[in-house]
Order: C-alpha cells, then structure tokens, then sequence
C-alpha cells in the first residue's frame, strides 16, 4: 500500500469529531456544517477530494455535464467533493454519476447542495452527503463550470488533493500539506479519549476523568 492511501486508511479509522478537534485546535477550519449523510452503508467515508464548481446555466451555450470529467481522473481512494454554493431547490448528483462512480472505486461524493435518486445510491452501498435531497433535475439549471479547482464548501476552502472525512456526525477536510500532523493528532486523542472511556467503566468519577491532567488534552 502506497503512503497515500496508507494515510487514508487511518483517516478512515477516526471520528469526524476528533479531526476537528484537531484542525480546530491548529487554527484550521473545523468543519463543514449541515452536511449529513443521505444515502450509503452507515460507514465512514475517507479519501482524496476531486472538486467540482457547479453554477447557475446561463444563455443557451450548452454546459459541461456535470461531475463525468472528475469521474474521468478518479481513481480509487477519491471522493468528490461538488460545490453548489448550498443550493437545496435543484440536485446536481443522482443515481447515473453514483452508478459510474461506484465503477471508478470512488468511495463516496460530498454535496454542499442537493442529490436526487438516493434509493439507487443506496443500493449500490454508495455513500452520498449532501444538505438536501430533492427531485428536480439540474438540466437546463445549472452547469459545471470546473473541476480540480479549489471549490469552497460551508465557508471552507477545499483544493483537489486535500483529504476528506465523513460521517455521522459530518464532514471535515484535511489540508494535503497538513494531512500527516492531522491525523496522527486525532490518532493520540482518539487513544487518549479511550483512556478515559476505561476510567469511567472503572468507577472513576466523571468529573475526576474530565480534570485528570492525564486526560486534560482529550477532555471535550
């Protein structure tokens, strides 16, 4: 396994919360809010962001389909990442791209927007994010405008290449120049969290754990 996925494996083995906390506690964007899962098995989703641009069709010039470049360059460990500016009145990913993308081993899509045809998604165990789900078509609506451009997602900024981590509890993105610090810094609160987890299971009191200046850097 290659050192790039090696690091995504791990990401994929924490929790949305203890990235954050981390990316938080470096100054950096902590998440993406009111992103949730819509479709998919219930697992995390972990991988390399591919960004999309969409914007509103202007004129009659005809636009670029929407994602099918992006799909073009994915390779296994990706994860699209489509900007729609959070527009939830039109979908700009349905059950089509979510069938090509399972073909491409993409591992999941993030839509700061809305999707459509969650069912086929969801059959295919193809894990989608997004703020909505809605029914109306994105023909004639709105276009692609680029990809593998840094696209902006909830206020944070997020390049191809960056690294993506989503769950139930939501999506946070990993700067690439940053990705290795973040996620062995996650790693330690994860194991010092687990700590504390066994001091209550043996009687400690909760407040005891949550002042203990063993636990201090993991209490939140």
């Amino acid at each position: 396994m290659n050192l790039d996925l090696e690091l995504i494996e791990r990401l994929g083995r924490l929790d949305t919360c203890a990235v954050s906390d981390v990316l938080d506690g470096l100054g950096l964007p902590s998440a993406a809010p009111g992103i949730h899962a819509v479709s998919g098995t219930g697992r995390p989703v972990a991988g390399r962001a591919i960004t999309v641009q969409v914007i509103p069709k202007r004129g009659d010039l005809p636009g670029k389909h929407i994602a099918t470049e992006a799909l073009a360059d994915a390779r296994d460990g990706d994860v699209l990442v489509i900007d729609n500016g959070g527009r939830t009145d039109v979908s700009c990913w349905g059950g089509l791209l979510s069938l090509a993308a399972t073909a491409r081993g993409v591992r999941g899509v993030v839509v700061d927007g809305a999707c459509r045809d969650v069912a086929e998604a969801t059959e295919l165990g193809f894990t989608v994010f997004a703020r909505a789900v809605v029914p109306t078509t994105a023909r004639g609506r709105i276009v692609q405008a680029t990809h593998g451009e840094p696209v902006t997602i909830g206020m944070v900024a997020v390049a191809t290449g960056d690294l993506v981590l989503a769950d139930s509890n939501g999506v946070v993105f990993v700067p690439a120049d940053r990705a290795a610090e973040v996620v062995a810094g996650a790693e330690a609160l994860s194991r010092r969290e687990r700590q504390m987890a066994e001091a209550i299971r043996s009687g400690t009191p909760v407040a005891e754990v949550m002042h203990d200046s063993r636990f201090k850097e993991a209490s939140r």
